[in-house]
């Protein structure tokens, strides 16, 4: 089913709890995520309100307004704001139908307008990630560089690798 013809981006709101807990809760969608997975509609609850309504830009990917993941982008700060951190998720049911890869093209020119002073996003990927690294090179990032024994998550130090987007790119089709 093509479902990007129905998709927006919008901030999470309270009311998002139940389709939230729906996929913050599955493993495969959290696998590879710095937070835990969320177990219960509390930690749902206080997760929207604390992270995502208070995050500098969290957008919630909807599907006739119904949360199905979210894309972030946090900009860094003094020296180095000139660059933000990308991150995603999407519950598993809409793996591999190219809505990620849709939201990311959404994401991208609001955040330049947002924040004008960004010239770089950039994305860390475990090495295990195939599909967020699709999605990211279906967008147009670029896929810089291996960093051995990197990122920590879940309990363990990960190979991640690590790719840009400059205000300069085009966004792929």
């Amino acid at each position: 089913m093509n479902y990007t013809s129905r998709m927006t981006l919008r901030p999470f709101d309270l009311s998002d709890v139940d389709d939230f807990l729906k996929w913050a809760s599955d493993g495969k969608v959290t696998r590879y995520l710095r937070w835990d997975t969320i177990t219960s509609r509390e930690e749902a609850l206080r997760y929207i309100k604390e992270v995502a309504i208070s995050h500098p830009w969290r957008q919630s990917i909807c599907i006739d307004n119904r949360s199905i993941g979210y894309v972030s982008i946090k900009p860094e700060s003094g020296s180095d704001r000139h660059r933000a951190h990308v991150g995603f998720a999407i519950g598993y049911e809409y793996w591999g139908q190219g809505i990620m890869t849709e939201a990311i093209r959404m994401a991208i020119p609001c955040v330049f307008e947002k924040f004008p002073f960004l010239v770089r996003l950039e994305a860390l990927v475990e090495e295990e990630n195939l599909g967020s690294q699709r999605v990211l090179e279906k967008v147009g990032f670029t896929r810089e560089g291996f960093l051995r024994k990197y990122g920590f998550n879940k309990g363990e130090i990960r190979d991640m690798f690590v790719y840009s987007f400059l205000s300069a790119d085009k966004v792929g089709q």
